[in-house]
């Protein structure tokens, strides 16, 4: 699926979080981009001394990020979506790292545990 600037924005928990959002929606604010079918990922410098490790499944979408926001999506999920939404080449990385893999396992785990339940 496509997703609009409009529409990604539109998941924004807040109007701060997609002003916010929207600051960090240039390829030059993350190093790392990748992308597979169903997942992009990057690395944003925060405050602290390690870069914030975003990701999203763009299934539902599902937002993760290592930040301490307790918004979700937060600023980097926004900002990495439409980095990725109007900037796609910039996701040059195909393989996925460790962590965005274990993301995705847990995911699966969880979703095959709940099919199992119903």
């Amino acid at each position: 699926m496509e997703w609009t600037t409009e529409q990604i924005l539109a998941l924004s928990p807040d109007a701060a979080s997609a002003k916010a959002g929207q600051g960090l929606a240039a390829p030059y604010n993350w190093s790392g981009l990748g992308a597979i079918e169903q997942v992009v990922w990057g690395l944003c410098q925060g405050s602290g001394k390690d870069p914030y490790r975003a990701q999203i499944d763009l299934r539902e979408p599902a937002f993760l990020c290592s930040c301490p926001s307790r918004k979700f999506p937060c600023k980097h999920g926004l900002g990495l979506f439409l980095v990725f939404a109007t900037r796609r080449t910039s996701f040059t990385e195909t393989q996925p790292p460790a962590w965005v893999l274990e993301w995705l396992d847990a995911r699966s785990q969880r979703a095959e545990q709940k099919a199992v339940k119903q």
